[in-house]
């Protein structure tokens, strides 16, 4: 039975069966009306045979029958609706080497494939009675499972996609067997196509264009329940011979959660996905299991006075379709999960600059160069680890290109500010982050400042970055900082992304590390200022870190909650978020600020140089791949062996880092760290005084810690720690002499009457020439 859970409190389920069907391209022709506030259209999925099934076929046994029983069993939550939609297909003779649809022939795309009439044709299709009794027929038919939430879903059809012109050139090597000979034949011409090399990627995105105009050759039963949407073919009992293109009509709900119709900050109305829990599952049916790396392509039409802002890989140009409507379309070739899809549709305005500023801004920033141990990688030809797709870091151009092309855009109201600050820190902050990391992993770059509800400082997804207008005043360090974050995530996130996404750390608390040295090099800093300001950092995030773990469950404070079992999925490769629609949790900056500690520690212990040596080469073995905790720490202490006999090891950080909720237990030299930064705060209430030392257990330190402690006793007059002090004047006399001082320092009479009553108790016992000294201090 489909996993009913609370959906303010539970798991997020992925529940796509990707073990066995996995998406490999969207096509997706949208239509955005503003005053029914809905999306609609269809989109196209183009599937491989996953690799559960391969497996158990390849083996020869009976192809993924426990699965196929399980999820069959499922019954709809709610009753399915298949008009007969009468939809005709749009024939071109377009060369691939100009892939994108013309204006033209978009225009009779839209004129045909989207409008959605209720005639009814002769389908053969069964009735919608008989579409949703899936419990009757299930036992023998495979289920293709895909995540769907608050979605009005119309028809599902089967794509013909031989009937394009020129596909024929995928059909030579097919091996007519199975169910049907055309069935098999339309399954190979997918797989030729999907499987295309990277160097024809034009010619793949040409014919899956002109794939996803094909016209229909059967309806599809379906059901949606809570939390997907079952398709199956009546008949078709293996994933093999289930159709590998299929389209879905639908319409997004204005309820919907996965994007948020409101107005912009000049009253206009807008629309856009803001970061939803739920990812994208309410704005197209997908795969969300982060393993379903895919590429897409959209078709976005909306009125005229509209820009459409999407994760694509070109600048798209509008074009008119018809009187007051445009077209955009925008693609990707670089595969990433369906959850980093983004777009943004308003009344959004470019910024604009002065044309001499932005070339002294960008001036500024061709001074930064590339660390030696990256200029060592630049020319290094080293094969990917990824699956085959037109990767940046194999392309000599963009491995030198330390600003990549971008622009800001936000509602006419912002326009001033964000020319003042944001649009010249752009460039800065893309160098820097260049000369720290090398190759940008993205070709361009757009920043969209979204509207005030938005409820996160930003967002970064695939060529675009959502920002909150909260970053604009009060001078550019926020709008820096924050826009560092975002573009670290390019790297972090986004070309390196987590294969369990309850392991969020490895995007935020890297992001969060690299904001820090980002910023840093885009100021232009000096060493001296560098420290400074990092370790002033280092303190606050400290403070909310131990405020948020006072005031949180602990089970949330756990960096890697699955433990042993994170990354592994069900057979079917479902899975599920631990605490991924708890309210509170979204909030929560624990992945953030316990990930930076982690990462900051080992930088110290590693040193800097070694460290971000190490970075850039995980970014060169692993971007465009999904990892795990352990890739990132395996490849650490490889390369620097000395740590593992340090005993350091994956373990122990698993044990004290990862494993564990509250704030791990620090090293002696990290406490004396710890201790001084405190030591510059002005105030410090007698509560955080109190809880420092039960967290970290003080009085049981060494001396060096206690010292420490008893500094911050005195310097706060802390009644409670008195008898620390007088311990350590007791028994620790070769470390005691400052305190002496500080003690008088202070012109309190309680702690001076301390410290006449502890030299009198020592005196006698004292060296003679340590004696002399506090005396003149104490008389």
């Amino acid at each position: 039975m489909e996993t009913q859970l609370d959906p303010m409190k539970d798991d997020l389920p992925l529940m796509a069966n990707t073990s066995y069907m996995l998406v490999k391209h969207y096509v997706l022709d949208l239509d955005v009306d503003f005053k029914s506030k809905v999306i609609e259209g269809s989109i196209v999925l183009f599937f491989e045979t996953g690799s559960q099934y391969r497996k158990t076929s390849s083996a020869g046994k009976e192809c993924c029958q426990s699965q196929f029983d399980e999820t069959c069993k499922m019954r709809a939550s709610e009753p399915c609706h298949t008009p007969m939609i009468n939809v005709s297909t749009c024939s071109s003779k377009m060369e691939y080497n100009d892939f994108a649809v013309s204006g033209k022939e978009e225009e009779a795309a839209s004129d045909e494939n989207s409008n959605h009439s209720n005639n009814e044709q002769a389908s053969g299709i069964s009735s919608s009675k008989d579409c949703c009794d899936i419990e009757d027929h299930g036992n023998k038919d495979f289920l293709l499972v895909l995540d769907c939430c608050d979605l009005s879903v119309l028809k599902v059809e089967e794509v013909d996609v031989a009937a394009v012109s020129g596909i024929e050139k995928f059909t030579r090597s097919a091996k007519l067997t199975g169910v049907s000979k055309l069935e098999n034949l339309r399954n190979q011409i997918v797989h030729e196509l999907v499987t295309l090399p990277a160097d024809r990627w034009k010619e793949q995105l040409y014919y899956f264009t002109h794939c996803s105009q094909a016209p229909g050759c059967g309806e599809l039963l379906f059901s949606t329940g809570t939390w997907s949407l079952e398709i199956r073919k009546s008949g078709i009992q293996t994933p093999a011979d289930f159709p590998h293109a299929i389209r879905i009509w639908y319409k997004t709900k204005p309820e919907g959660r996965s994007v948020t119709w409101t107005t912009d900050q000049s009253g206009r109305p807008c629309v856009y996905t803001m970061g939803s829990p739920i990812n994208n599952r309410a704005l197209f049916p997908c795969q969300e299991p982060p393993i379903a790396l895919s590429t897409w392509q959209a078709s976005v039409r909306a009125a005229a006075g509209f820009v459409v802002l999407m994760s694509g890989e070109n600048s798209a140009e509008p074009v008119q379709l018809r009187e007051g409507i445009l077209n955009w379309y925008y693609y990707v070739s670089m595969p990433m999960p369906a959850s980093t899809f983004t777009i943004a549709v308003g009344c959004w305005q470019e910024v604009k600059q002065q044309s001499f500023k932005q070339k002294a801004a960008i001036g500024t920033n061709t001074e930064f160069s590339l660390p030696s141990s990256q200029t060592d990688l630049r020319w290094h030809e080293e094969i990917c680890g990824h699956m085959e797709y037109p990767c940046r870091f194999q392309n000599p151009a963009a491995r030198l290109q330390a600003v990549i092309p971008y622009r800001v855009f936000a509602p006419r109201c912002l326009l001033e500010s964000c020319e003042e600050y944001l649009l010249q820190l752009v460039p800065q902050c893309l160098s820097a982050a260049y000369a720290t990391l090398g190759t940008h992993p993205f070709s361009r770059l757009d920043v969209l400042i979204v509207p005030s509800n938005f409820s996160s400082l930003g967002m970064a997804s695939p060529h675009i970055i959502f920002l909150s207008q909260s970053v604009l005043p009060g001078g550019s360090h926020l709008c820096g900082t924050r826009l560092c974050h975002e573009i670290a995530h390019a790297w972090f996130g986004l070309a390196i992304g987590a294969r369990d996404w309850t392991e969020e750390w490895i995007s935020e608390g890297f992001a969060t590390f690299l904001e820090d040295l980002f910023w840093a090099r885009a100021q232009q800093l000096s060493h001296d200022e560098i420290k400074g300001q990092q370790e002033l950092k280092a303190l606050l995030r400290w403070r909310r870190l131990r405020d948020e773990v006072q005031n949180s469950e602990e089970e949330l404070q756990v960096l890697r909650p699955k433990k042993e079992s994170t990354g592994e999925v069900s057979e079917s490769g479902a899975s599920v978020v631990k605490y991924g629609l708890k309210a509170e949790k979204i909030f929560m900056q624990v992945h953030y600020l316990k990930g930076y500690f982690l990462l900051r520690s080992l930088a110290r212990k590693i040193g800097e140089v070694s460290y971000l040596a190490s970075l850039r080469k995980f970014v060169v073995k692993f971007h465009g791949q999904l990892v795990l905790s352990q890739d990132f720490l395996s490849m650490l202490l490889e390369d620097i062996p000395k740590q593992k006999q340090s005993g350091l090891t994956v373990e122990s950080i698993f044990q004290n880092w990862l494993d564990t909720s509250g704030i791990p237990k620090l090293l002696p030299d990290q406490l004396v760290l710890l201790l001084e930064f405190l030591l510059e705060e002005k105030t410090l209430c007698p509560r955080i005084l109190q809880c420092l030392e039960r967290t970290y257990q003080l009085r049981e330190q060494d001396a060096e810690v206690r010292h420490r402690w008893c500094e911050l006793v005195i310097k706060h007059k802390y009644e409670p720690g008195y008898g620390d002090i007088e311990r350590f004047l007791r028994e620790d006399q070769a470390m005691g002499v400052y305190l002496y001082g500080e003690l008088m320092v202070n012109e309190d009479a309680k702690q001076q009457e301390l410290a006449r009553k502890c030299f009198a108790a020592a005196q006698e016992h004292m060296d003679a020439s340590s004696a002399k000294v506090v005396a003149e201090m104490l008389f």
